[in-house]
């Protein structure tokens, strides 16, 4: 060191000054993307957490702040709509606390959670955390937006239904009740794991509908009319009623002491000591007779039937009626019947039950032509004279005069001769000529009785080959008959009295009322419906299907209008959009929303 001052007495920079002036900056520059890195992953990191925490998040955080590098272990959650009736509040009302993370739409409303895994991410910057996508059942997602009032888009569904998977990102599947915003649309296939993946969209303001609406998938049922009854049916009612007043009377006190309920029999949808007041039946049966009934129908059929006055407030099992008679099986037709019955009843052009499918044999059979007009003529349905020429004429009159043209001929010249004889052989020739007369008397009966016989079956032949009718028109012409039979005197069953004002629609909501509460008169319904589309899909009607139908001929007309309401419904125009959706549904079971 000597040396190298020595050798540079002017100067007065030494070696120590060199390492300071050129390696402490180096040093430093070189310390500079580490201490970069560091601040900006902790910048990072600290947003991450912001934005967690104002979405609501628990999650698990682990930084790198040498590689930039930001862990997030995030929940992934399978969610369901809140309960419509248990949880009113957040049912309607949307989540005060939405994630602004992108793939967190889903927040946006209130959900029943549980957590079925963990989501683990890597990024650097804030920008690329995505919230995982949650599973939710496809039926119910689309069951809540329909409730709350979104209205399905037909393209979209249609695209979905042939595109599968491939449906193009951003498709709008429903809108909001205007029809302006997307309201559910597809989403891109990230982390979707094979999944539809879709994005949910809802504003406030956009909800049209309440819990008081009936909800998606339910159907109301009126009750049947109430039709006074004659004076034969109100003595044997006060008759019912007075045998049974001391054994009220003896009851009165114990019910007495009973707490009274909060509501009456009537109007609540709970029951209310019907034990008690069973001897008391008599005005309360007319009253249960007067509330509605409200059906959930999902893809598997009937669910639950509800009494219900005015608003459906409770699915508690309490309230449920027995529907095991009508329930869809495969031993029996009869869920099949009323769940199809209920689904076309339910089905207008401003409601539509989009859960169940219709079976296509069903549908098959509800568009043929099956009933042969003559059938109706035989039936007194319908005057001959408003159905095409399908019977053989007969003109008689003609030979009839001429047969009693020459008997009175015989007869005259019998009595001419008769007259020439004398008193003795006269008498023998009278008793003889009557004795002639009325053995042809009685043939001509016999032969008459013969060929009437013949005719008949002949016309009965002639009635099942005649032309076959519209299951429309056959039902339109079977209601006329059902008000004319029900107004007249000789109807006694007051069950089958309909209102003159009813429409076709109306009586198939009291049939379907019936159904539910009445498990024969469901079974009996069904074995018709059975009986008419086995004859259908096997060749036309036979004589004992004609013999069965003039034996329960009331209860074949009411079979041709719940026929020809399923038939009503596969021709609106939302048709198309119910297969559509149905099948869609049928495909993804479960799908992700982001």
């Amino acid at each position: 060191m000597s040396d190298f001052r020595d050798s540079d007495p002017g100067g007065g920079h030494t070696a120590t000054d060199v390492i300071t002036y050129i390696g402490v900056p180096l040093a430093v520059l070189g310390v500079l993307p580490i201490l970069y890195n560091t601040a900006v992953t902790l910048a990072a990191l600290s947003r991450i957490k912001r934005m967690l925490r104002h979405s609501r998040l628990t999650a698990l955080t682990r930084s790198d702040v040498v590689n930039r590098i930001i862990e997030v272990e995030l929940p992934r959650y399978a969610v369901r709509p809140m309960d419509r009736f248990t949880d009113r509040a957040e049912y309607w009302s949307l989540s005060s606390h939405p994630s602004s993370i992108p793939g967190g739409s889903w927040t946006t409303f209130n959900w029943r959670t549980n957590v079925i895994g963990l989501n683990t991410q890597r990024v650097e910057y804030a920008d690329q955390l995505r919230q995982p996508q949650v599973e939710v059942e496809f039926d119910q997602l689309i069951c809540y937006l329909l409730d709350l009032g979104a209205v399905p888009d037909a393209h979209g569904w249609r695209m979905l239904r042939g595109s599968g998977l491939w449906t193009p990102v951003g498709c709008t599947l429903m809108t909001s009740p205007d029809g302006g915003e997307k309201a559910l649309s597809i989403a891109p296939l990230d982390g979707s794991d094979g999944h539809l993946s879709l994005v949910v969209n809802w504003a406030g303001g956009w909800t049209r509908r309440s819990w008081g609406d009936l909800p998606p998938y339910w159907v109301k049922l009126p009750p049947p009319p109430q039709v006074e009854a004659s004076e034969g049916e109100e003595g044997q009612e006060k008759a019912a009623a007075g045998e049974t007043t001391e054994e009220g009377e003896e009851r009165r006190d114990s019910i007495s002491e009973a707490p009274a309920p909060e509501h009456g029999s009537c109007s609540s949808l709970h029951k209310t000591s019907t034990e008690t007041s069973r001897p008391r039946t008599q005005p309360q049966k007319s009253c249960l007779s007067s509330i509605p009934i409200t059906c959930q129908i999902s893809t598997e059929g009937i669910i639950t039937a509800l009494r219900q006055e005015t608003q459906l407030t409770s699915t508690i099992n309490l309230d449920s009626l027995p529907i095991d008679h009508i329930r869809v099986r495969s031993s029996s037709s009869s869920g099949a019947w009323f769940a199809s019955a209920a689904t076309a009843y339910g089905t207008t052009s401003q409601t539509i039950l989009w859960s169940y499918k219709i079976p296509d044999d069903i549908l098959t059979f509800s568009r043929k032509e099956t009933v042969p007009c003559g059938v109706l003529v035989l039936l007194n349905v319908v005057e001959q004279s408003a159905t095409p020429e399908w019977a053989t004429t007969y003109h008689d009159s003609g030979a009839d005069l001429d047969r009693f043209t020459a008997r009175m001929r015989e007869q005259r010249a019998a009595m001419a001769a008769e007259a020439k004889l004398p008193p003795a052989q006269k008498a023998q020739a009278v008793m003889e000529r009557v004795r002639r007369e009325n053995e042809q008397r009685i043939q001509d009966m016999k032969d008459k009785h013969r060929l009437q016989t013949a005719r008949q079956e002949t016309r009965l032949l002639e009635a099942l080959q005649s032309p076959k009718w519209d299951t429309k028109l056959v039902a339109e012409h079977n209601l006329t008959w059902l008000k004319n039979n029900s107004n007249s005197s000789s109807s006694s069953s007051s069950k089958e009295k309909l209102a003159a004002n009813m429409d076709m629609k109306e009586v198939v909501g009291t049939l379907l009322y019936r159904m539910v509460l009445d498990s024969q008169f469901a079974v009996k319904l069904c074995d018709m419906l059975d009986l008419w589309k086995n004859w259908a899909e096997n060749g036309g009607m036979r004589k004992s299907d004609l013999s069965r139908i003039q034996e329960e001929q009331v209860m074949w007309a009411y079979a041709t209008l719940l026929v020809a309401m399923i038939k009503d419904s596969t021709g609106l125009a939302e048709g198309t959009l119910a297969l559509d959706l149905q099948e869609c549904l049928r495909v993804w079971r479960n799908v992700r929303l982001g």
